[in-house]
C-alpha cells in the first residue's frame, strides 16, 4: 500500500485475497525473505480477537512493518502520522479477514484439503531457488531477525489454505458465458480499436508569422532549397540534423510514431495523407516551416472480438470474483464475533 487513500485498502485486499492463487507465493514468501521483524514492543498487547484467536500488536507491527517502511520513503502528503495510522488499521481489517478465511478452511465439511508439509517445503525450496539462497543461509537469515523456519512454513500452510478456500467457495462458481463477452465488447468498442498514427522524420525552421516579412520568406525559400535537395537524392535525416531547429533534429528529425490530434492541423493532414517515404511539400505554420517524411505507419481498426475474447473474458471474470467475494466475506463477518482493540 502506497501513497493512495486509505479507504483504497478494503479494494486492494480483496483483490489480493480473490487472485491471490492465482499468482502463486511470490509476494508473501518475497517479503518472508526481505523483510526484517519490527522492533519489539516493550508490553505487548492483544489488538483483535477473531471468534476465539488473537492479533497481538507485535503480529501486527511485524506484518505492517514492509508497508509502513514504503510509506515512510514515499508518502510526501500531509500528516504522515495520521495517513499511518489509517493504513495500519486498515491492514489490521486484512488480517482479521486472513484470519476468517483461514478458519473457514479448517472447519470440518469445508471440504479443503489439508496442506503438507511437503507441499510446503516444496514451495519454500522454489523460492530459495529463485532468489539462488541455500537453505542453512535462510535459516540464518531468519534467526538474524528473530524468525524461524517452522513459523514461515505456518504462515505459509496458512495461505495455501485460504487460497484452497477461495477457489472453492469463489472462482469455481464464476462463469462467463458468450453473450456477456459479447455485449462487453459491444459496449466498450473504443477500447479495441487501433488508433492509426504515422512515424515521421520532421525538419522545422522556426520563423513566427508576426517576424520581419522579408526575413520570414527568407527561411521559406531556404525549406523548399532543403527540400529540393532532398528530392535530388540527400538524405532526409542528414538535412534534418544539420539544418533543423526543430524536435529530435539531432536524431535525424525522428520522432517516431505520432496519432491524429497531437500535430498542428496543417502539419497532421500532411502527414496522414503523404505515402510512405515520400517528403512532403514545405508546410507554412503558425510557427515556422515545416519538413516531413513519413518512415511508417500504424493503421486504424477494429481489433476483431476473436483477437480480444480471453482478455474481455478475464476482465468480466475479475469484476464477478470481486463481487462474489465482497458477498461471501460479508456473510463470513457477521456470523463471527470480532473483537478490534487497537
Amino acid at each position: 500500500m502506497f501513497p493512495g487513500a486509505a479507504r483504497r485498502h478494503h479494494d486492494l485486499n480483496r483483490g489480493n485475497q480473490v487472485k491471490i492463487y492465482r499468482k502463486g507465493l511470490a509476494v508473501i514468501l518475497a517479503v518472508l525473505l526481505i523483510s526484517a521483524p519490527a522492533a519489539a514492543e516493550l508490553a505487548d498487547r492483544i489488538v483483535a480477537v477473531v471468534n476465539g484467536e488473537v492479533i497481538t500488536l507485535s503480529d501486527l507491527n511485524r506484518a505492517f512493518e514492509p508497508y509502513s517502511d514504503q510509506i515512510e520513503e514515499k508518502y510526501k502528503g500531509p500528516d504522515k502520522g495520521a495517513f499511518l495510522q489509517k493504513n495500519r488499521e486498515a491492514f489490521l481489517q486484512r488480517l482479521i479477514d486472513q484470519m476468517l478465511i483461514e478458519q473457514e478452511a479448517k472447519k470440518p465439511g469445508a471440504g479443503v484439503a489439508d496442506v503438507k508439509d511437503e507441499e510446503v517445503m516444496g514451495v519454500i525450496r522454489d523460492m530459495l531457488v529463485k532468489n539462488q539462497m541455500t537453505m542453512p543461509a535462510y535459516v540464518k537469515k531468519l534467526a538474524e531477525e528473530g524468525q524461524t523456519l517452522e513459523g514461515v512454513k505456518k504462515e505459509i500452510r496458512g495461505q495455501m489454505l485460504r487460497m484452497r478456500l477461495l477457489r472453492r467457495e469463489v472462482q469455481s462458481r464464476i462463469l462467463v458465458t458468450d453473450e456477456e463477452i459479447g455485449e462487453y465488447y459491444d459496449k466498450h468498442r473504443q477500447e479495441y480499436e487501433g488508433r492509426e498514427a504515422v512515424h515521421i522524420r520532421l525538419i522545422f525552421l522556426p520563423a513566427p508569422r508576426g517576424a520581419d516579412r522579408a526575413a520570414r520568406d527568407g527561411v521559406g525559400a531556404e525549406a523548399n532549397r532543403l527540400r529540393e535537395r532532398i528530392l535530388k537524392g540527400e538524405r532526409f535525416e542528414v538535412i534534418a540534423a544539420r539544418y533543423s531547429k526543430g524536435p529530435a533534429a539531432a536524431e535525424g528529425g525522428d520522432i517516431g510514431f505520432v496519432e491524429r490530434g497531437v500535430m498542428m492541423p496543417e502539419v497532421e493532414k500532411a502527414a496522414f495523407d503523404l505515402p510512405v517515404g515520400e517528403v512532403s511539400g514545405v508546410i507554412d505554420t503558425e510557427e515556422g516551416f515545416q519538413l516531413l517524411t513519413v518512415v511508417d505507419r500504424k493503421g486504424a481498426g477494429l481489433k476483431p472480438l476473436s483477437v480480444v475474447r480471453d482478455e474481455i473474458k478475464s476482465k468480466i471474470e475479475d469484476e464477478k470474483v470481486a463481487k462474489k467475494y465482497d458477498e461471501w466475506m460479508d456473510g463470513i463477518r457477521k456470523k463471527s464475533f470480532i473483537d478490534v482493540r487497537l
